[in-house]
């Protein structure tokens, strides 16, 4: 779906529900509601929303690491496993 196809006012929504819901799990799309001429909300797929959600989980771990490496609160990863494998050994 086109974005200028993508952008329809709340009237088309409640007329056009079931088809654009149809639509929209069909060809993973997007669709922008507005209101007043106004976007408002955004209407996606579950499995595209689940895809989003997934990768800012991935981007949010990455800034993290980044954000502790410039702090300095990281350890080799050699070390690292010596100590969990330590640590291993003492719960046996």
């Amino acid at each position: 779906m086109k974005l200028s196809e993508s952008i329809k006012p709340i009237s088309y929504l409640k007329a056009h529900a079931s088809e654009l819901v149809r639509n929209i799990s069909d060809e993973h799309g997007t669709l922008i509601i507005t209101q007043n001429g106004e976007a408002k909300v955004v209407v996606q797929d579950i499995e595209s929303y689940e895809n989003m959600k997934e990768s800012l989980a991935l981007l949010k771990m990455l800034a993290q690491s980044s954000k502790s490496k410039t702090e300095g609160r990281f350890k080799p990863a050699k070390k690292a496993f010596k100590e969990l494998r330590s640590q291993i050994k003492e719960l046996k």
